[in-house]
């Protein structure tokens, strides 16, 4: 199977096929509402804006599974979003990016593209130091390991690239710029 053949659900619980992005580049990003990286939010717009017409499709698939970081339902995620970052790229159902009730897209992802560390600085080392008190083999599997883990999917439905949250948003935005 390849990415064309997920679907996600929608903040209205409506299907909506990765088919229809077929021949676009895909930023594929877990998102959160109250956690440190969520000024993201602001990042990931500017890309929307910069490259939407250009062949960008943004899927934001927020998740409570960090620290419990996004407890609103999907409309009052979507109000905060729109309201404090004017998000305009679809946001879909909140939904689980880890464990058995993983979406499949995530499952997927992550097959395709394994954790390969947070870099370097001190949010990396904080992240680090954190992870490994809660599970001391977290580099060694390729679970999602915090909020806005982003993924990119050029044009061809290949996942080319996974950002940590730790990763620059520049480079993020450099890597979809490439692709474009």
């Amino acid at each position: 199977m390849g990415i064309y053949d997920y679907s996600v659900l929608n903040r209205k619980s409506e299907e909506v096929s990765l088919k229809q992005f077929e021949g676009k580049v895909i930023l594929v990003v877990n998102t959160a509402t109250g956690c440190g990286f969520t000024p993201h939010y602001k990042d990931l717009q500017a890309m929307y804006d910069a490259f939407h017409d250009k062949g960008l499709e943004i899927v934001d698939v927020p998740c409570n599974q960090f620290a419990g970081q996004t407890p609103g339902t999907d409309d009052e995620i979507h109000e905060f979003c729109s309201l404090t970052y004017g998000t305009t790229f679809p946001q879909m159902k909140k939904s689980d990016v880890n464990g058995e009730n993983a979406i499949p897209l995530f499952k997927y992802l992550k097959s395709q593209q394994a954790f390969k560390g947070f870099g370097d600085g001190d949010v990396a080392k904080f992240m680090d130091d954190m992870l490994a008190k809660i599970d001391p083999d977290y580099r060694n599997n390729p679970e999602i390991k915090w909020n806005f883990t982003k993924f990119v999917v050029d044009r061809k439905g290949n996942v080319v690239a996974r950002f940590e949250p730790t990763a620059d948003m520049k480079e993020v935005s450099a890597c979809v710029e490439s692709l474009l």
